[in-house]
């Protein structure tokens, strides 16, 4: 249930001096759109009456059946604080539905409502927190991303050594504006790289809010003159930038990953949602890791999982432990990055973790050593997969497994491999400046 009604929304609106709302929504790939309204026509939206053409949205509908209509979900307004106090802009998040009224069922937020819905039904609630990494850089003239920054600051580093201190601080201060609930900033390990964490809640709440967090975040970068990318690997020979997705499921309240009695602190449904984890994570990988620029990340030396394997104690695996236990026991998964869409990484995630719950799915012994030391042999004889090595091989394994058409839906799991599938080929085309530089006088 929404904490807002229509009448608490127009009456806010009046109160607050908003002039425009935008009524936002997400497209199949993770980018946002949103289409701006006046508030004299706020009414109109608030009854589900505001139409817009489905087909120019990339992965939606085709044009023979393009009109769709939004719905405000009352309980996402917000104000945006970076915008002036007068004739200020709110905020509503919105489902995408039919002419007849029901949910569109490509739309990546009804597609995590019916996964949560399910888990539901059985009596649990996802609860996900994410710790979400960006770098921020400079402009070029003519107010154009570059690559460059002059810092050279690393983990934990602060000003004068962190040039991006202050801008970071500003997008703490408009988040928690906006009501989250931010539990720490810091600078992370490469030059110009950043972490902001915000409080864990319900699925569907945490994946609103991601996509809020990257827009405040570039809103506010902007502002400092900077530009702030959530491209997993946007400079060499550094690492690159994760999603870690910390996830726990609770009954009536309590947390049901936690058991006191056992050497690792988890109940047997942990076990299971981790055993379900592993077993669908090279098909999970291509909705986790979407670009081709993010098997750049998943390489060895940088921090980043390559192989699917988990642990209590070390943090080299796919899935970590985090010390914490009791209420605060949590699964880590450590591969997804930021350039994924929320709601399907969520989506597939408790997916994937039911369906270890529901079968029993067993997760092969807890890798208490460093993966990365270990040689092809080894790996093989303790049954340690790798993860898919480019956006091709993710895309195979993804086409692979019935559990992913389950949660997607036909139609949308369909567009989504051919897009990926496309943006494979159109990469593999392209001829790199590192061809150019090994090839090009040597042949």
């Amino acid at each position: 249930m929404s904490r807002f009604t229509k009448k608490d929304i127009i009456k806010m609106v009046e109160e607050e001096d908003v002039e425009f709302i935008r009524l936002q929504f997400t497209d199949l790939f993770g980018s946002m759109k949103n289409l701006a309204i006046t508030s004299s026509h706020l009414p109109h939206a608030l009854d589900n009456k505001v139409m817009f053409d489905g087909s120019s949205i990339e992965g939606f509908v085709g044009i023979d059946e393009s009109d769709l209509y939004l719905s405000p979900d009352l309980g996402t307004f917000a104000l945006f604080p970076w915008r002036p106090q007068h004739g200020r802009v709110a905020r509503l998040v919105c489902d995408v539905h039919r002419p007849d009224g029901t949910f569109y069922e490509g739309d990546p937020r009804y597609l995590l409502k019916r996964v949560v819905s399910e888990a539901d039904k059985e009596g649990y609630t996802f609860q996900v927190g994410p710790e979400c990494e960006f770098f921020l850089f400079h402009l070029d003239d003519n107010g154009l991303p570059t690559t460059i920054t002059h810092e050279q600051a690393g983990y934990f580093d602060m000003s004068p050594l962190d040039f991006g201190e202050n801008a970071r601080r500003d997008m703490v201060l408009m988040l928690e504006e906006m009501g989250f609930q931010v539990e720490r900033s810091h600078h992370e390990n490469a030059p110009a790289q950043h972490e902001i964490d915000f409080r864990y809640d319900e699925a569907l709440a945490t994946a609103d809010n991601i996509m809020s967090f990257k827009l405040a975040v570039k809103t506010i970068a902007k502002r400092h003159g900077l530009h702030a990318t959530f491209m997993p690997k946007p400079k060499s020979g550094v690492d690159g930038s994760g999603m870690h997705i910390n996830m726990s499921l609770s009954k009536d309240g309590v947390n049901l990953f936690q058991d006191a009695g056992d050497p690792c602190g988890l109940s047997q449904e942990a076990y299971h949602f981790l055993g379900g984890i592993l077993q669908h994570i090279r098909a999970m990988t291509l909705i986790l890791n979407p670009t081709v620029n993010s098997y750049k990340r998943l390489v060895l030396g940088y921090e980043a999982p390559a192989y699917a394997a988990w642990s209590a104690k070390n943090r080299t695996p796919l899935v970590r432990i985090p010390a914490t236990r009791g209420e605060d026991t949590r699964i880590e998964l450590r591969s997804p990055d930021p350039s994924c869409n929320p709601y399907l990484a969520l989506a597939v995630c408790l997916a994937a973790g039911m369906d270890g719950i529901r079968n029993r799915i067993t997760p092969p012994a807890g890798m208490d050593m460093d993966i990365n030391r270990l040689t092809p042999e080894e790996r093989k004889a303790y049954g340690i997969r790798r993860l898919p090595v480019n956006l091709m091989e993710a895309v195979e394994a993804f086409e692979e497994d019935p559990l992913m058409q389950k949660v997607l839906g036909e139609e949308a799991c369909r567009k989504y491999a051919a897009a990926k599938r496309q943006e494979w080929e159109d990469y593999h085309a392209q001829i790199s400046e590192w061809e150019l530089r090994n090839y090009l006088l040597r042949i």
